[in-house]
């Protein structure tokens, strides 16, 4: 019997999604959990009458984490279907993308290859940072939540699934780590787009020059307020 949610999700937004799961089924246990020691020592009896939400983390669910759930797994990605992956704001604003988004999708033991069932998209603003373009999705993807959170909480049914499809190359820490490493006779338009996506020394990278030895990072520059 279906009467358990296990969150996955970051403290900041742990109080506020249980107390909206909590407001729809007052019956529910909900387990939070933040880590991958905290979903492997969950026990299979819970597993089993479980339902697990996971919402902007980092932690890749185990497979067997997934196969024991009695009631399926959701992920809410802060990237539209055509960004599946890593840093979904950083590579949509380097390749110059002009809608954005954000996912929701069943999980399977592949990340970001599940069926889709939720999606907003909007337009990118000209003037978009990496920080702007993050906030925008990760709003979208509240409203995402709030508006699965009944048929979550209520319904022992898989949510519908969207005829959406996910796209494009799946993007990862590899990938982003690549895009870093500039060439010594990379054009000067190409650097400034790096520096501009990349140089805010996100996940302890940025754009960075190895020349004789000796390592140079570049950063975004920093405005100056009169």
């Amino acid at each position: 019997m279906f009467d358990t949610i296990i969150l996955l999700t970051s403290p900041i937004e742990r109080p506020i999604f249980m107390t909206v799961l909590s407001e729809h089924n007052p019956c529910l246990t909900l387990i939070p959990v933040e880590t991958l020691a905290d979903l492997n020592a969950l026990e299979r009896g819970t597993l089993s009458r479980a339902r697990l939400i996971a919402y902007v983390t980092s932690v890749i669910v185990p497979e067997h984490v997934l196969d024991q759930l009695g009631y399926g797994a959701y992920n809410f990605h802060p990237g539209p279907p055509t960004y599946p992956g890593w840093a979904p704001a950083h590579f949509a604003l380097y390749e110059d993308a002009t809608d954005f988004g954000a996912t929701a999708h069943a999980m399977v033991a592949r990340v970001d290859e599940g069926p889709i069932v939720g999606v907003e998209m909007f337009s990118i603003p000209r003037s978009a940072s990496v920080a702007s373009l993050e906030g925008l999705a990760y709003a979208r993807l509240s409203y995402l939540f709030w508006k699965l959170a009944k048929s979550l909480a209520t319904s022992s049914e898989p949510l519908e699934r969207l005829r959406v499809e996910w796209s494009g190359k799946k993007r990862t820490r590899r990938g982003y780590a690549e895009i870093c490493d500039i060439p010594l006779d990379i054009p000067t338009d190409e650097l400034n787009r790096r520096i501009k996506v990349f140089g805010g020394g996100h996940f302890g990278m940025a754009p960075t020059i190895h020349l004789h030895g000796v390592e140079f990072r570049a950063v975004s520059p920093v405005l100056q307020h009169g």
